[in-house]
């Protein structure tokens, strides 16, 4: 059994540990724990790991946001990973910072890099990790708000909640989207 792991992301050092690039810091944690390094690729930093007899290749896309669903439609081809055994990890402006969400597809909210990988899929229905980042900005700061880093006590929700969205990869992998929806949803 293989899987696509996608973190979402900007790359370059002024986006690092921002809330929109969380799903980069998924996918860093997920591979620090089964014992994996990124290395620069097509499209992506590559990652690959095994555990409990699955593969799992984890991207983190250099095409920035916008143009994510590139590296996606790339690697679910090379790699040959059907649409159900992908999935991404987004940020999520409409959830608060404690809250994550399970989803089997839907839509891509305004997010450009969801709406980037519905168009290179054809299709909105493909797993997804929304991790909620809250929305506690002024009016009309809200490009500021989600490329902002995390606040130092924003740690203190953010650093389990990393660890329990590693514990959904492993839990979508090993028994599927909608036990796992159930599981943590």
């Amino acid at each position: 059994m293989k899987y696509l792991i996608i973190g979402l992301g900007n790359i370059g050092a002024e986006y690092e540990h921002t809330r929109h690039n969380i799903g980069f810091d998924v996918a860093d944690a997920f591979v620090a724990k089964h014992g994996g390094t990124f290395k620069s690729d097509r499209l992506a930093d590559m990652a690959e790991c095994k555990w409990k007899g699955r593969i799992f290749v984890v991207i983190k896309p250099t095409t920035y946001m916008n143009l994510s669903g590139k590296a996606v439609k790339y690697w679910m081809d090379k790699e040959k990973i059907p649409r159900e055994n992908i999935f991404v990890i987004v940020d999520e402006l409409a959830l608060p910072l404690d809250v994550v969400r399970v989803r089997p597809g839907g839509s891509d909210a305004g997010h450009n890099g969801l709406k980037s990988i519905q168009e290179l899929l054809g299709t909105n229905q493909y797993p997804r990790l929304r991790f909620g980042i809250g929305n506690d900005y002024p009016k009309g700061k809200q490009v500021e708000f989600v490329l902002g880093k995390w606040l130092p006590a924003e740690w203190t929700v953010i650093v389990p909640k990393l660890e329990k969205c590693v514990e959904i990869i492993e839990s979508f992998a090993t028994i599927g989207i909608e036990r796992t929806m159930n599981k943590y949803n």
